[in-house]
């Protein structure tokens, strides 16, 4: 099935006179569980149970949280990386910044070469 989108027409923030655009936004068609995916992958195999698969994604994403907070990149291989990305303030000085500056921590995911790959023979379509 195809990526849906939708069309909203919005300005340009740096020249208000500039004519409008529109652009293209995905339209999500439904979301997956971590309960609906630990049973489809342990329906992908014959040797573990969906109740199995979901204490181990239940423990990546603990042990996903800890290293993170802990300032490390964590890579799952050809599925991506995740790493602790963030803004501040700006300070007039190295000396006169303080931790207290940084603003709006967020979670970066860089897809790896599976999802890359995904994503080049990905089709889309105009939402109804």
């Amino acid at each position: 099935m195809p990526v849906q989108y939708t069309l909203s027409e919005k300005g340009n923030p740096a020249d208000q006179s500039a004519p409008k655009k529109f652009y293209a936004t995905s339209k999500a068609t439904g979301e997956v569980t971590f309960r609906s995916l630990s049973k489809e992958i342990a329906g992908a195999s014959t040797t573990v149970s969906d109740t199995d698969v979901l204490a181990v994604l239940n423990d990546l994403s603990k042990a996903l949280a800890k290293h993170l907070s802990e300032g490390r990149i964590v890579r799952f291989g050809d599925f991506g990386s995740f790493s602790i990305r963030l803004s501040s303030e700006g300070a007039e000085s190295a000396d006169k910044f303080n931790s207290s500056m940084i603003k709006a921590p967020k979670i970066t995911f860089r897809a790896g070469i599976d999802l890359k790959e995904m994503l080049a023979i990905t089709k889309f379509e105009k939402a109804k």
